[in-house]
C-alpha cells in the first residue's frame, strides 16, 4: 500500500517534470530563433523594409526573462524526477569492486548508502525549505521578469519532500532485505 502510494507520487512527479522540461525546451527554442530573427531583420539591408519593421514592432526578439525561467524550472525538473529514480532504483552504479563482495556484505553497503542518500535528501528538503521561508520573507525576485524567487524554491522543494520520502522508504526496504534476507524491491528476474 504505502509503496503503491509513493510509486503514484513519483510519477506524477515524473510526468509533471516531462511536463515542464517540455515547455522549458519549447521556450528556450523559440527565444533563439526570435533572437536569431530580431538579428535578422535589425540588418541593414532590411532597412527601411515595411515587413521587417512591422515585424520588430510585433516585438520579435528573445524570451525576455528566458535564463531566469529555465533556472527555476530545472531546479524543479531536476528535483520532479529524483523520486521515480529513488523507487525504481535508477541511479547509475559502478559495481566492479562489489561484484567480488558476498551477498551480505553487498546487501549492507545498499542499505548503507540507501541510508545515507536518504539523510541528505531530508537535508536537502529541509534547506530548500529554509530558503523559500527566506525568500518570502524577504520578497527576493529575479533580475529581469521580477519572478519571485521563493516560488522556485517552493516548485523545488516539493519534488525534494517526496524524493526524501521516496528515499526513506527504499532506506528502511533495503534494511529489512539485510535483516530477512528478501529480495522486496527487486523485480521478479531482476539480476543483482
Amino acid at each position: 500500500m504505502l509503496r503503491k502510494i509513493i510509486e503514484a507520487l513519483a510519477r506524477i512527479m515524473a510526468i509533471l517534470g516531462g511536463l515542464v522540461l517540455s515547455g522549458l525546451i519549447i521556450m528556450t527554442c523559440l527565444s533563439i530563433f526570435g533572437r536569431f530573427l530580431n538579428g535578422v531583420l535589425n540588418a541593414d539591408m532590411f532597412e527601411g523594409v515595411t515587413a521587417a519593421e512591422w515585424l520588430l514592432s510585433l516585438g520579435i526578439g528573445p524570451i525576455n526573462g528566458d535564463f531566469e525561467l529555465i533556472e527555476a524550472g530545472m531546479a524543479f525538473v531536476i528535483f520532479a524526477f529524483l523520486p521515480i529514480t529513488q523507487i525504481t532504483g535508477g541511479h547509475a552504479s559502478v559495481d566492479i569492486f562489489t561484484n567480488a563482495l558476498g551477498r551480505g556484505t553487498n546487501r549492507a553497503l545498499s542499505a548503507l548508502w540507501a541510508l545515507v542518500f536518504a539523510a541528505v535528501l531530508v537535508l536537502i528538503a529541509v534547506q530548500l525549505w529554509l530558503g523559500t521561508e527566506a525568500k518570502m520573507r524577504y520578497g527576493e525576485t529575479t533580475f529581469l521578469i521580477q519572478f519571485p524567487i521563493w516560488w522556485a524554491y517552493a516548485a523545488a522543494l516539493s519534488g525534494a519532500v517526496i524524493a526524501a520520502l521516496a528515499q526513506a522508504y527504499v532506506a528502511a526496504v533495503r534494511v529489512a532485505e539485510l535483516v530477512t534476507g528478501a529480495d522486496i524491491l527487486r523485480p521478479e528476474g531482476a539480476e543483482h
